[in-house]
């Protein structure tokens, strides 16, 4: 079960800190909008709320104020295949023998069956076939037999794959960030406290302040108190898997991620598209929101060039068409688009159009959009990626098409571009992405667009030599 998410965990000095979780929940709804759960703990017992649906559907005040506790975490659950509905909602809670414990996840464990299998002749029970709870039971397990730092350690040891997590055990809350920080997690000091979140867009929302981000196979504790944190890193690796398409896509552009400010990083990828491919019409326009950042570093590269190209709004969206329209007919489901978006005809009508987006998967929709702008009076209508061809699925965090549905998988671009309708189309090389992101290719997770990847994944290929968390643990008392 893949899961793009958002986590969160707060500890403050004398307020509760289910307000400031909530606020951080809006701020990260965009990683996630099917569940969203928060637990605190007062310390002296643990509370929770966990419901499926937008985070301003789960809480109503009387939910906030029941929530009591200066510490907490929380969690927005992405709608993936497998698993759905409320069984898997987040953070997922247990109490066992020494304590009560929060989990909440954002990644995909690629070793979850053989776990949970283990597990289970072990005498746990199962409520759900997500791979957070098995995270939660090994972590209560050590915790058995271990102190806090080392039952993290031997988790981590046990668990192969993505993922960032926050924790709550007891009224302690932790971060951790899996050995190759393939998902990104960061740390932010409030004026009562510190937060650890999956983007600092949500520090920004409470009014705090960018720490740092949580390093691959760290381990970042809290003082409930509020008065500061601990870290330990537990596992070093000579390169990182940051996932590129949180730059490219799922990021907010205002949030600080890896060190980059997004925003930028999709306007430098623009510029590389124009420098790659770039190609002088009337008008560029962006896919609204996605495209936006990058049509506008392909713009201002092309004026810098001297193409004589407007960059124009070509597109607009209705916001009040959600991802979960129902359309009950095939005719419906064919207009769906436009529902979402109508073309400003002033704009394209005897025009000619370059068309910018982040990525195509299916190719359904960019083929829509194509057609909405050659009947709004486009006389030719060229597509241009920010990123590669997706040619392979992502098994670490991201509910991405099989290949099969995949249009670029097993087809030129040449052929993409005849079957969705454009004039022409370009992508973004691996390469531009590396530069743009200022990364080595082998700090970065590049598996949905090479087809090889940086976690060892039955049947599918390896881009380099994969090494076991438990291989060259740093030690747990440094």
């Amino acid at each position: 079960m893949h899961e793009k998410c958002g986590v969160v965990g707060i500890s403050l000095a004398d307020r509760d800190a289910a307000r400031p979780l909530y606020y951080s929940l809006y701020a990260l709804q965009h990683r996630g909008q099917e569940a969203a759960g928060v637990v605190t703990h007062d310390g002296f017992q643990q509370h929770d709320h966990v419901e499926t649906g937008l985070v301003g559907d789960v809480f109503d005040p009387e939910d906030i104020d029941a929530l009591k506790g200066t510490n907490g975490i929380g969690h927005v659950r992405y709608p993936t295949e497998g698993g759905l509905g409320a069984s898997c909602a987040q953070p997922f809670s247990v109490s066992f023998k020494s304590g009560s414990l929060g989990l909440a996840h954002n990644g995909n464990l690629v070793n979850t069956d053989s776990l949970r299998e283990e597990l289970a002749t072990l005498g746990h029970a199962f409520t759900s076939d997500g791979d957070t709870e098995v995270i939660a039971h090994e972590l209560a397990r050590n915790l058995l037999e271990q102190d806090l730092v080392r039952a993290v350690k031997s988790t981590m040891g046990r668990l192969h794959g993505s993922y960032s997590l926050t924790i709550m055990h007891d009224e302690t809350v932790l971060g951790v960030r899996d050995p190759q920080g393939n998902r990104p997690l960061c740390l932010g000091e409030l004026e009562d406290g510190y937060v650890i979140a999956s983007e600092s867009a949500a520090i920004d929302t409470l009014d705090g302040d960018l720490v740092r981000d949580v390093e691959p196979g760290e381990l970042v504790v809290l003082h409930p108190d509020g008065s500061g944190f601990d870290s330990y890193q537990l596992f070093d690796r000579e390169h990182s898997a940051h996932c590129f398409f949180e730059h490219v896509y799922f990021a907010r552009p205002d949030s600080q991620m890896d060190g980059d400010l997004v925003y930028e990083v999709r306007r430098e990828l623009g510029r590389q598209l124009w420098a790659e491919s770039g190609i002088e019409t009337d008008v560029v326009m962006p896919v609204p929101d996605s495209g936006r950042s990058f049509a506008s570093g392909y713009a201002e590269a092309a004026g810098e060039d001297g193409a004589d190209t407007e960059f124009a709004e070509g597109l607009m969206k209705n916001r009040y068409v959600g991802r979960t329209f129902i359309m009950p007919t095939q005719d419906e489901r064919e207009r769906a688009v436009r529902l979402k978006l109508n073309p400003i005809r002033d704009t394209v009508e005897g025009r000619t159009v370059t068309l910018i987006d982040d990525s195509v998967v299916r190719g359904t929709t960019s083929t829509q959009l194509i057609e909405l702008l050659r009947e709004a009076g486009a006389e030719e209508v060229h597509l241009r990626i920010g990123s590669p061809p997706i040619v392979a699925p992502c098994y670490l965090g991201i509910d991405m098409a099989s290949r099969e549905e995949l249009i670029a998988a097993g087809r030129s671009v040449e052929e993409i571009g005849e079957r969705i309708g454009a004039d022409s189309l370009s992508y973004l090389p691996v390469e531009a992405v590396t530069e743009a992101l200022d990364s080595d290719r082998e700090d970065l997770c590049l598996g949905c667009v090479t087809g090889a990847y940086p976690y060892d994944i039955e049947g599918e290929k390896r881009d380099r030599e994969i090494e076991r968390p438990g291989s060259e643990p740093a030690s747990a008392d440094d």
